[in-house]
């Protein structure tokens, strides 16, 4: 198992933009027979069971297709939960040893609907050589913004997994309405950019849509054995002027924080180093607030402080435990 101080940067920091979670699907495959194509994107592990077998043959966890008898090759066309620039991508043979593709290729596209023989795809992958039961992760040069993947394998054969990690993109910027926008949201183009720990569950799983299904759905730090409290960081999909604050702990009850304060900051520029540097100025946007277990809690008004727009907030938690989901609702700044 690839450890995750060993993985690159993009498979440690970047959102897996092909999870089921934030509604992906493989809605083609040329050829399936062996395993279907919908297992490619599962976000769990893929796992071996060596004695259990389908009326097709040897059941496997990912996608397979049958032995081609032909000069052709197999491939599947997966929509993306949201469209993003692809940073990276990990193309896990897991498991796969004698009936894995030889090499593999991805295309991508911006479509309005599902692509059809019209369709312009770029090449953001080249043909790759593949070896058994191995993650490749695979950087991208060329970082459009995709909404859809051809994935090309070649000749035939099976892949238990593949991720596609890059960072969501939308334009909030000509937004209009007096409706408030969830800023925060990952479909919005939220994303993390720093935490000091997140020792269980998913950071970037705070910032989805719904309510968290269990306890592993959100970000949970260690238990504090020191003075001092955790935080984590988002940039706003646009900056904008916050009305309303959603700070859930669903799941957690016997580890949930006991309060909990957010920071704001309109940043023009800057690395994210930089701005987790700068986080220890910013003003209060919203002050320490009790916190209760398996509970949505919801700050509006005069709770919060008239920052005016703000791009990137800093959630603290004291002194550690575990957050659901935080929604950040406002104006876009336009």
């Amino acid at each position: 198992m690839t450890e995750h101080n060993d993985l690159p940067a993009f498979a440690r920091d970047a959102i897996n933009l092909a999870s089921p979670r934030l509604g992906a699907e493989a809605i083609f495959a040329s050829d399936d027979f062996f395993a279907p194509k919908d297992r490619l994107l599962q976000d769990q592990a893929p796992v071996f069971i060596a004695d259990k077998f389908d009326d097709h043959g040897k059941w496997m966890d990912g996608w397979e297709s049958r032995r081609r008898r032909d000069a052709g090759h197999d491939h599947c066309i997966v929509r993306l939960g949201i469209q993003g620039e692809i940073e990276g991508v990990d193309i896990d043979t897991s498991h796969f040893t004698g009936n894995y593709p030889r090499a593999a290729a991805l295309e991508a596209c911006l479509s309005d609907g599902p692509p059809d023989a019209e369709t312009q795809w770029t090449e953001i992958v080249p043909a790759t050589p593949l070896g058994p039961d191995s993650h490749h992760f695979i950087p991208v040069a060329n970082r459009g913004t995709y909404n859809h993947l051809r994935f090309n394998i070649y000749p035939d054969g099976g892949v238990a997994r593949l991720r596609v990690y890059g960072e969501p993109v939308r334009d909030l910027k000509g937004h209009n309405g007096s409706d408030v926008v969830e800023l925060s949201a990952l479909s919005n183009g939220g994303r993390v950019i720093g935490y000091n720990d997140a020792h269980y569950g998913s950071v970037w799983s705070l910032l989805l849509a719904g309510r968290g299904v269990n306890m592993g759905d959100g970000w949970e730090t260690r238990r504090r054995r020191e003075p001092g409290n955790d935080w984590i960081i988002v940039q706003l999909g646009a900056p904008g002027t916050v009305e309303r604050i959603e700070v859930d702990t669903a799941h957690f009850k016997g580890n949930y924080p006991d309060r909990c304060s957010l920071q704001g900051a309109l940043i023009g520029s800057g690395t994210n180093e930089s701005v987790i540097t700068q986080s220890i100025f910013w003003d209060e946007l919203l002050g320490q607030q009790k916190l209760q277990a398996d509970h949505i809690h919801l700050f509006e008004g005069n709770a919060i402080k008239a920052l005016g727009p703000v791009s990137h907030v800093k959630l603290n938690i004291f002194p550690d435990g575990g957050i659901s989901r935080l929604r950040i609702f406002g104006q876009p700044q336009t």
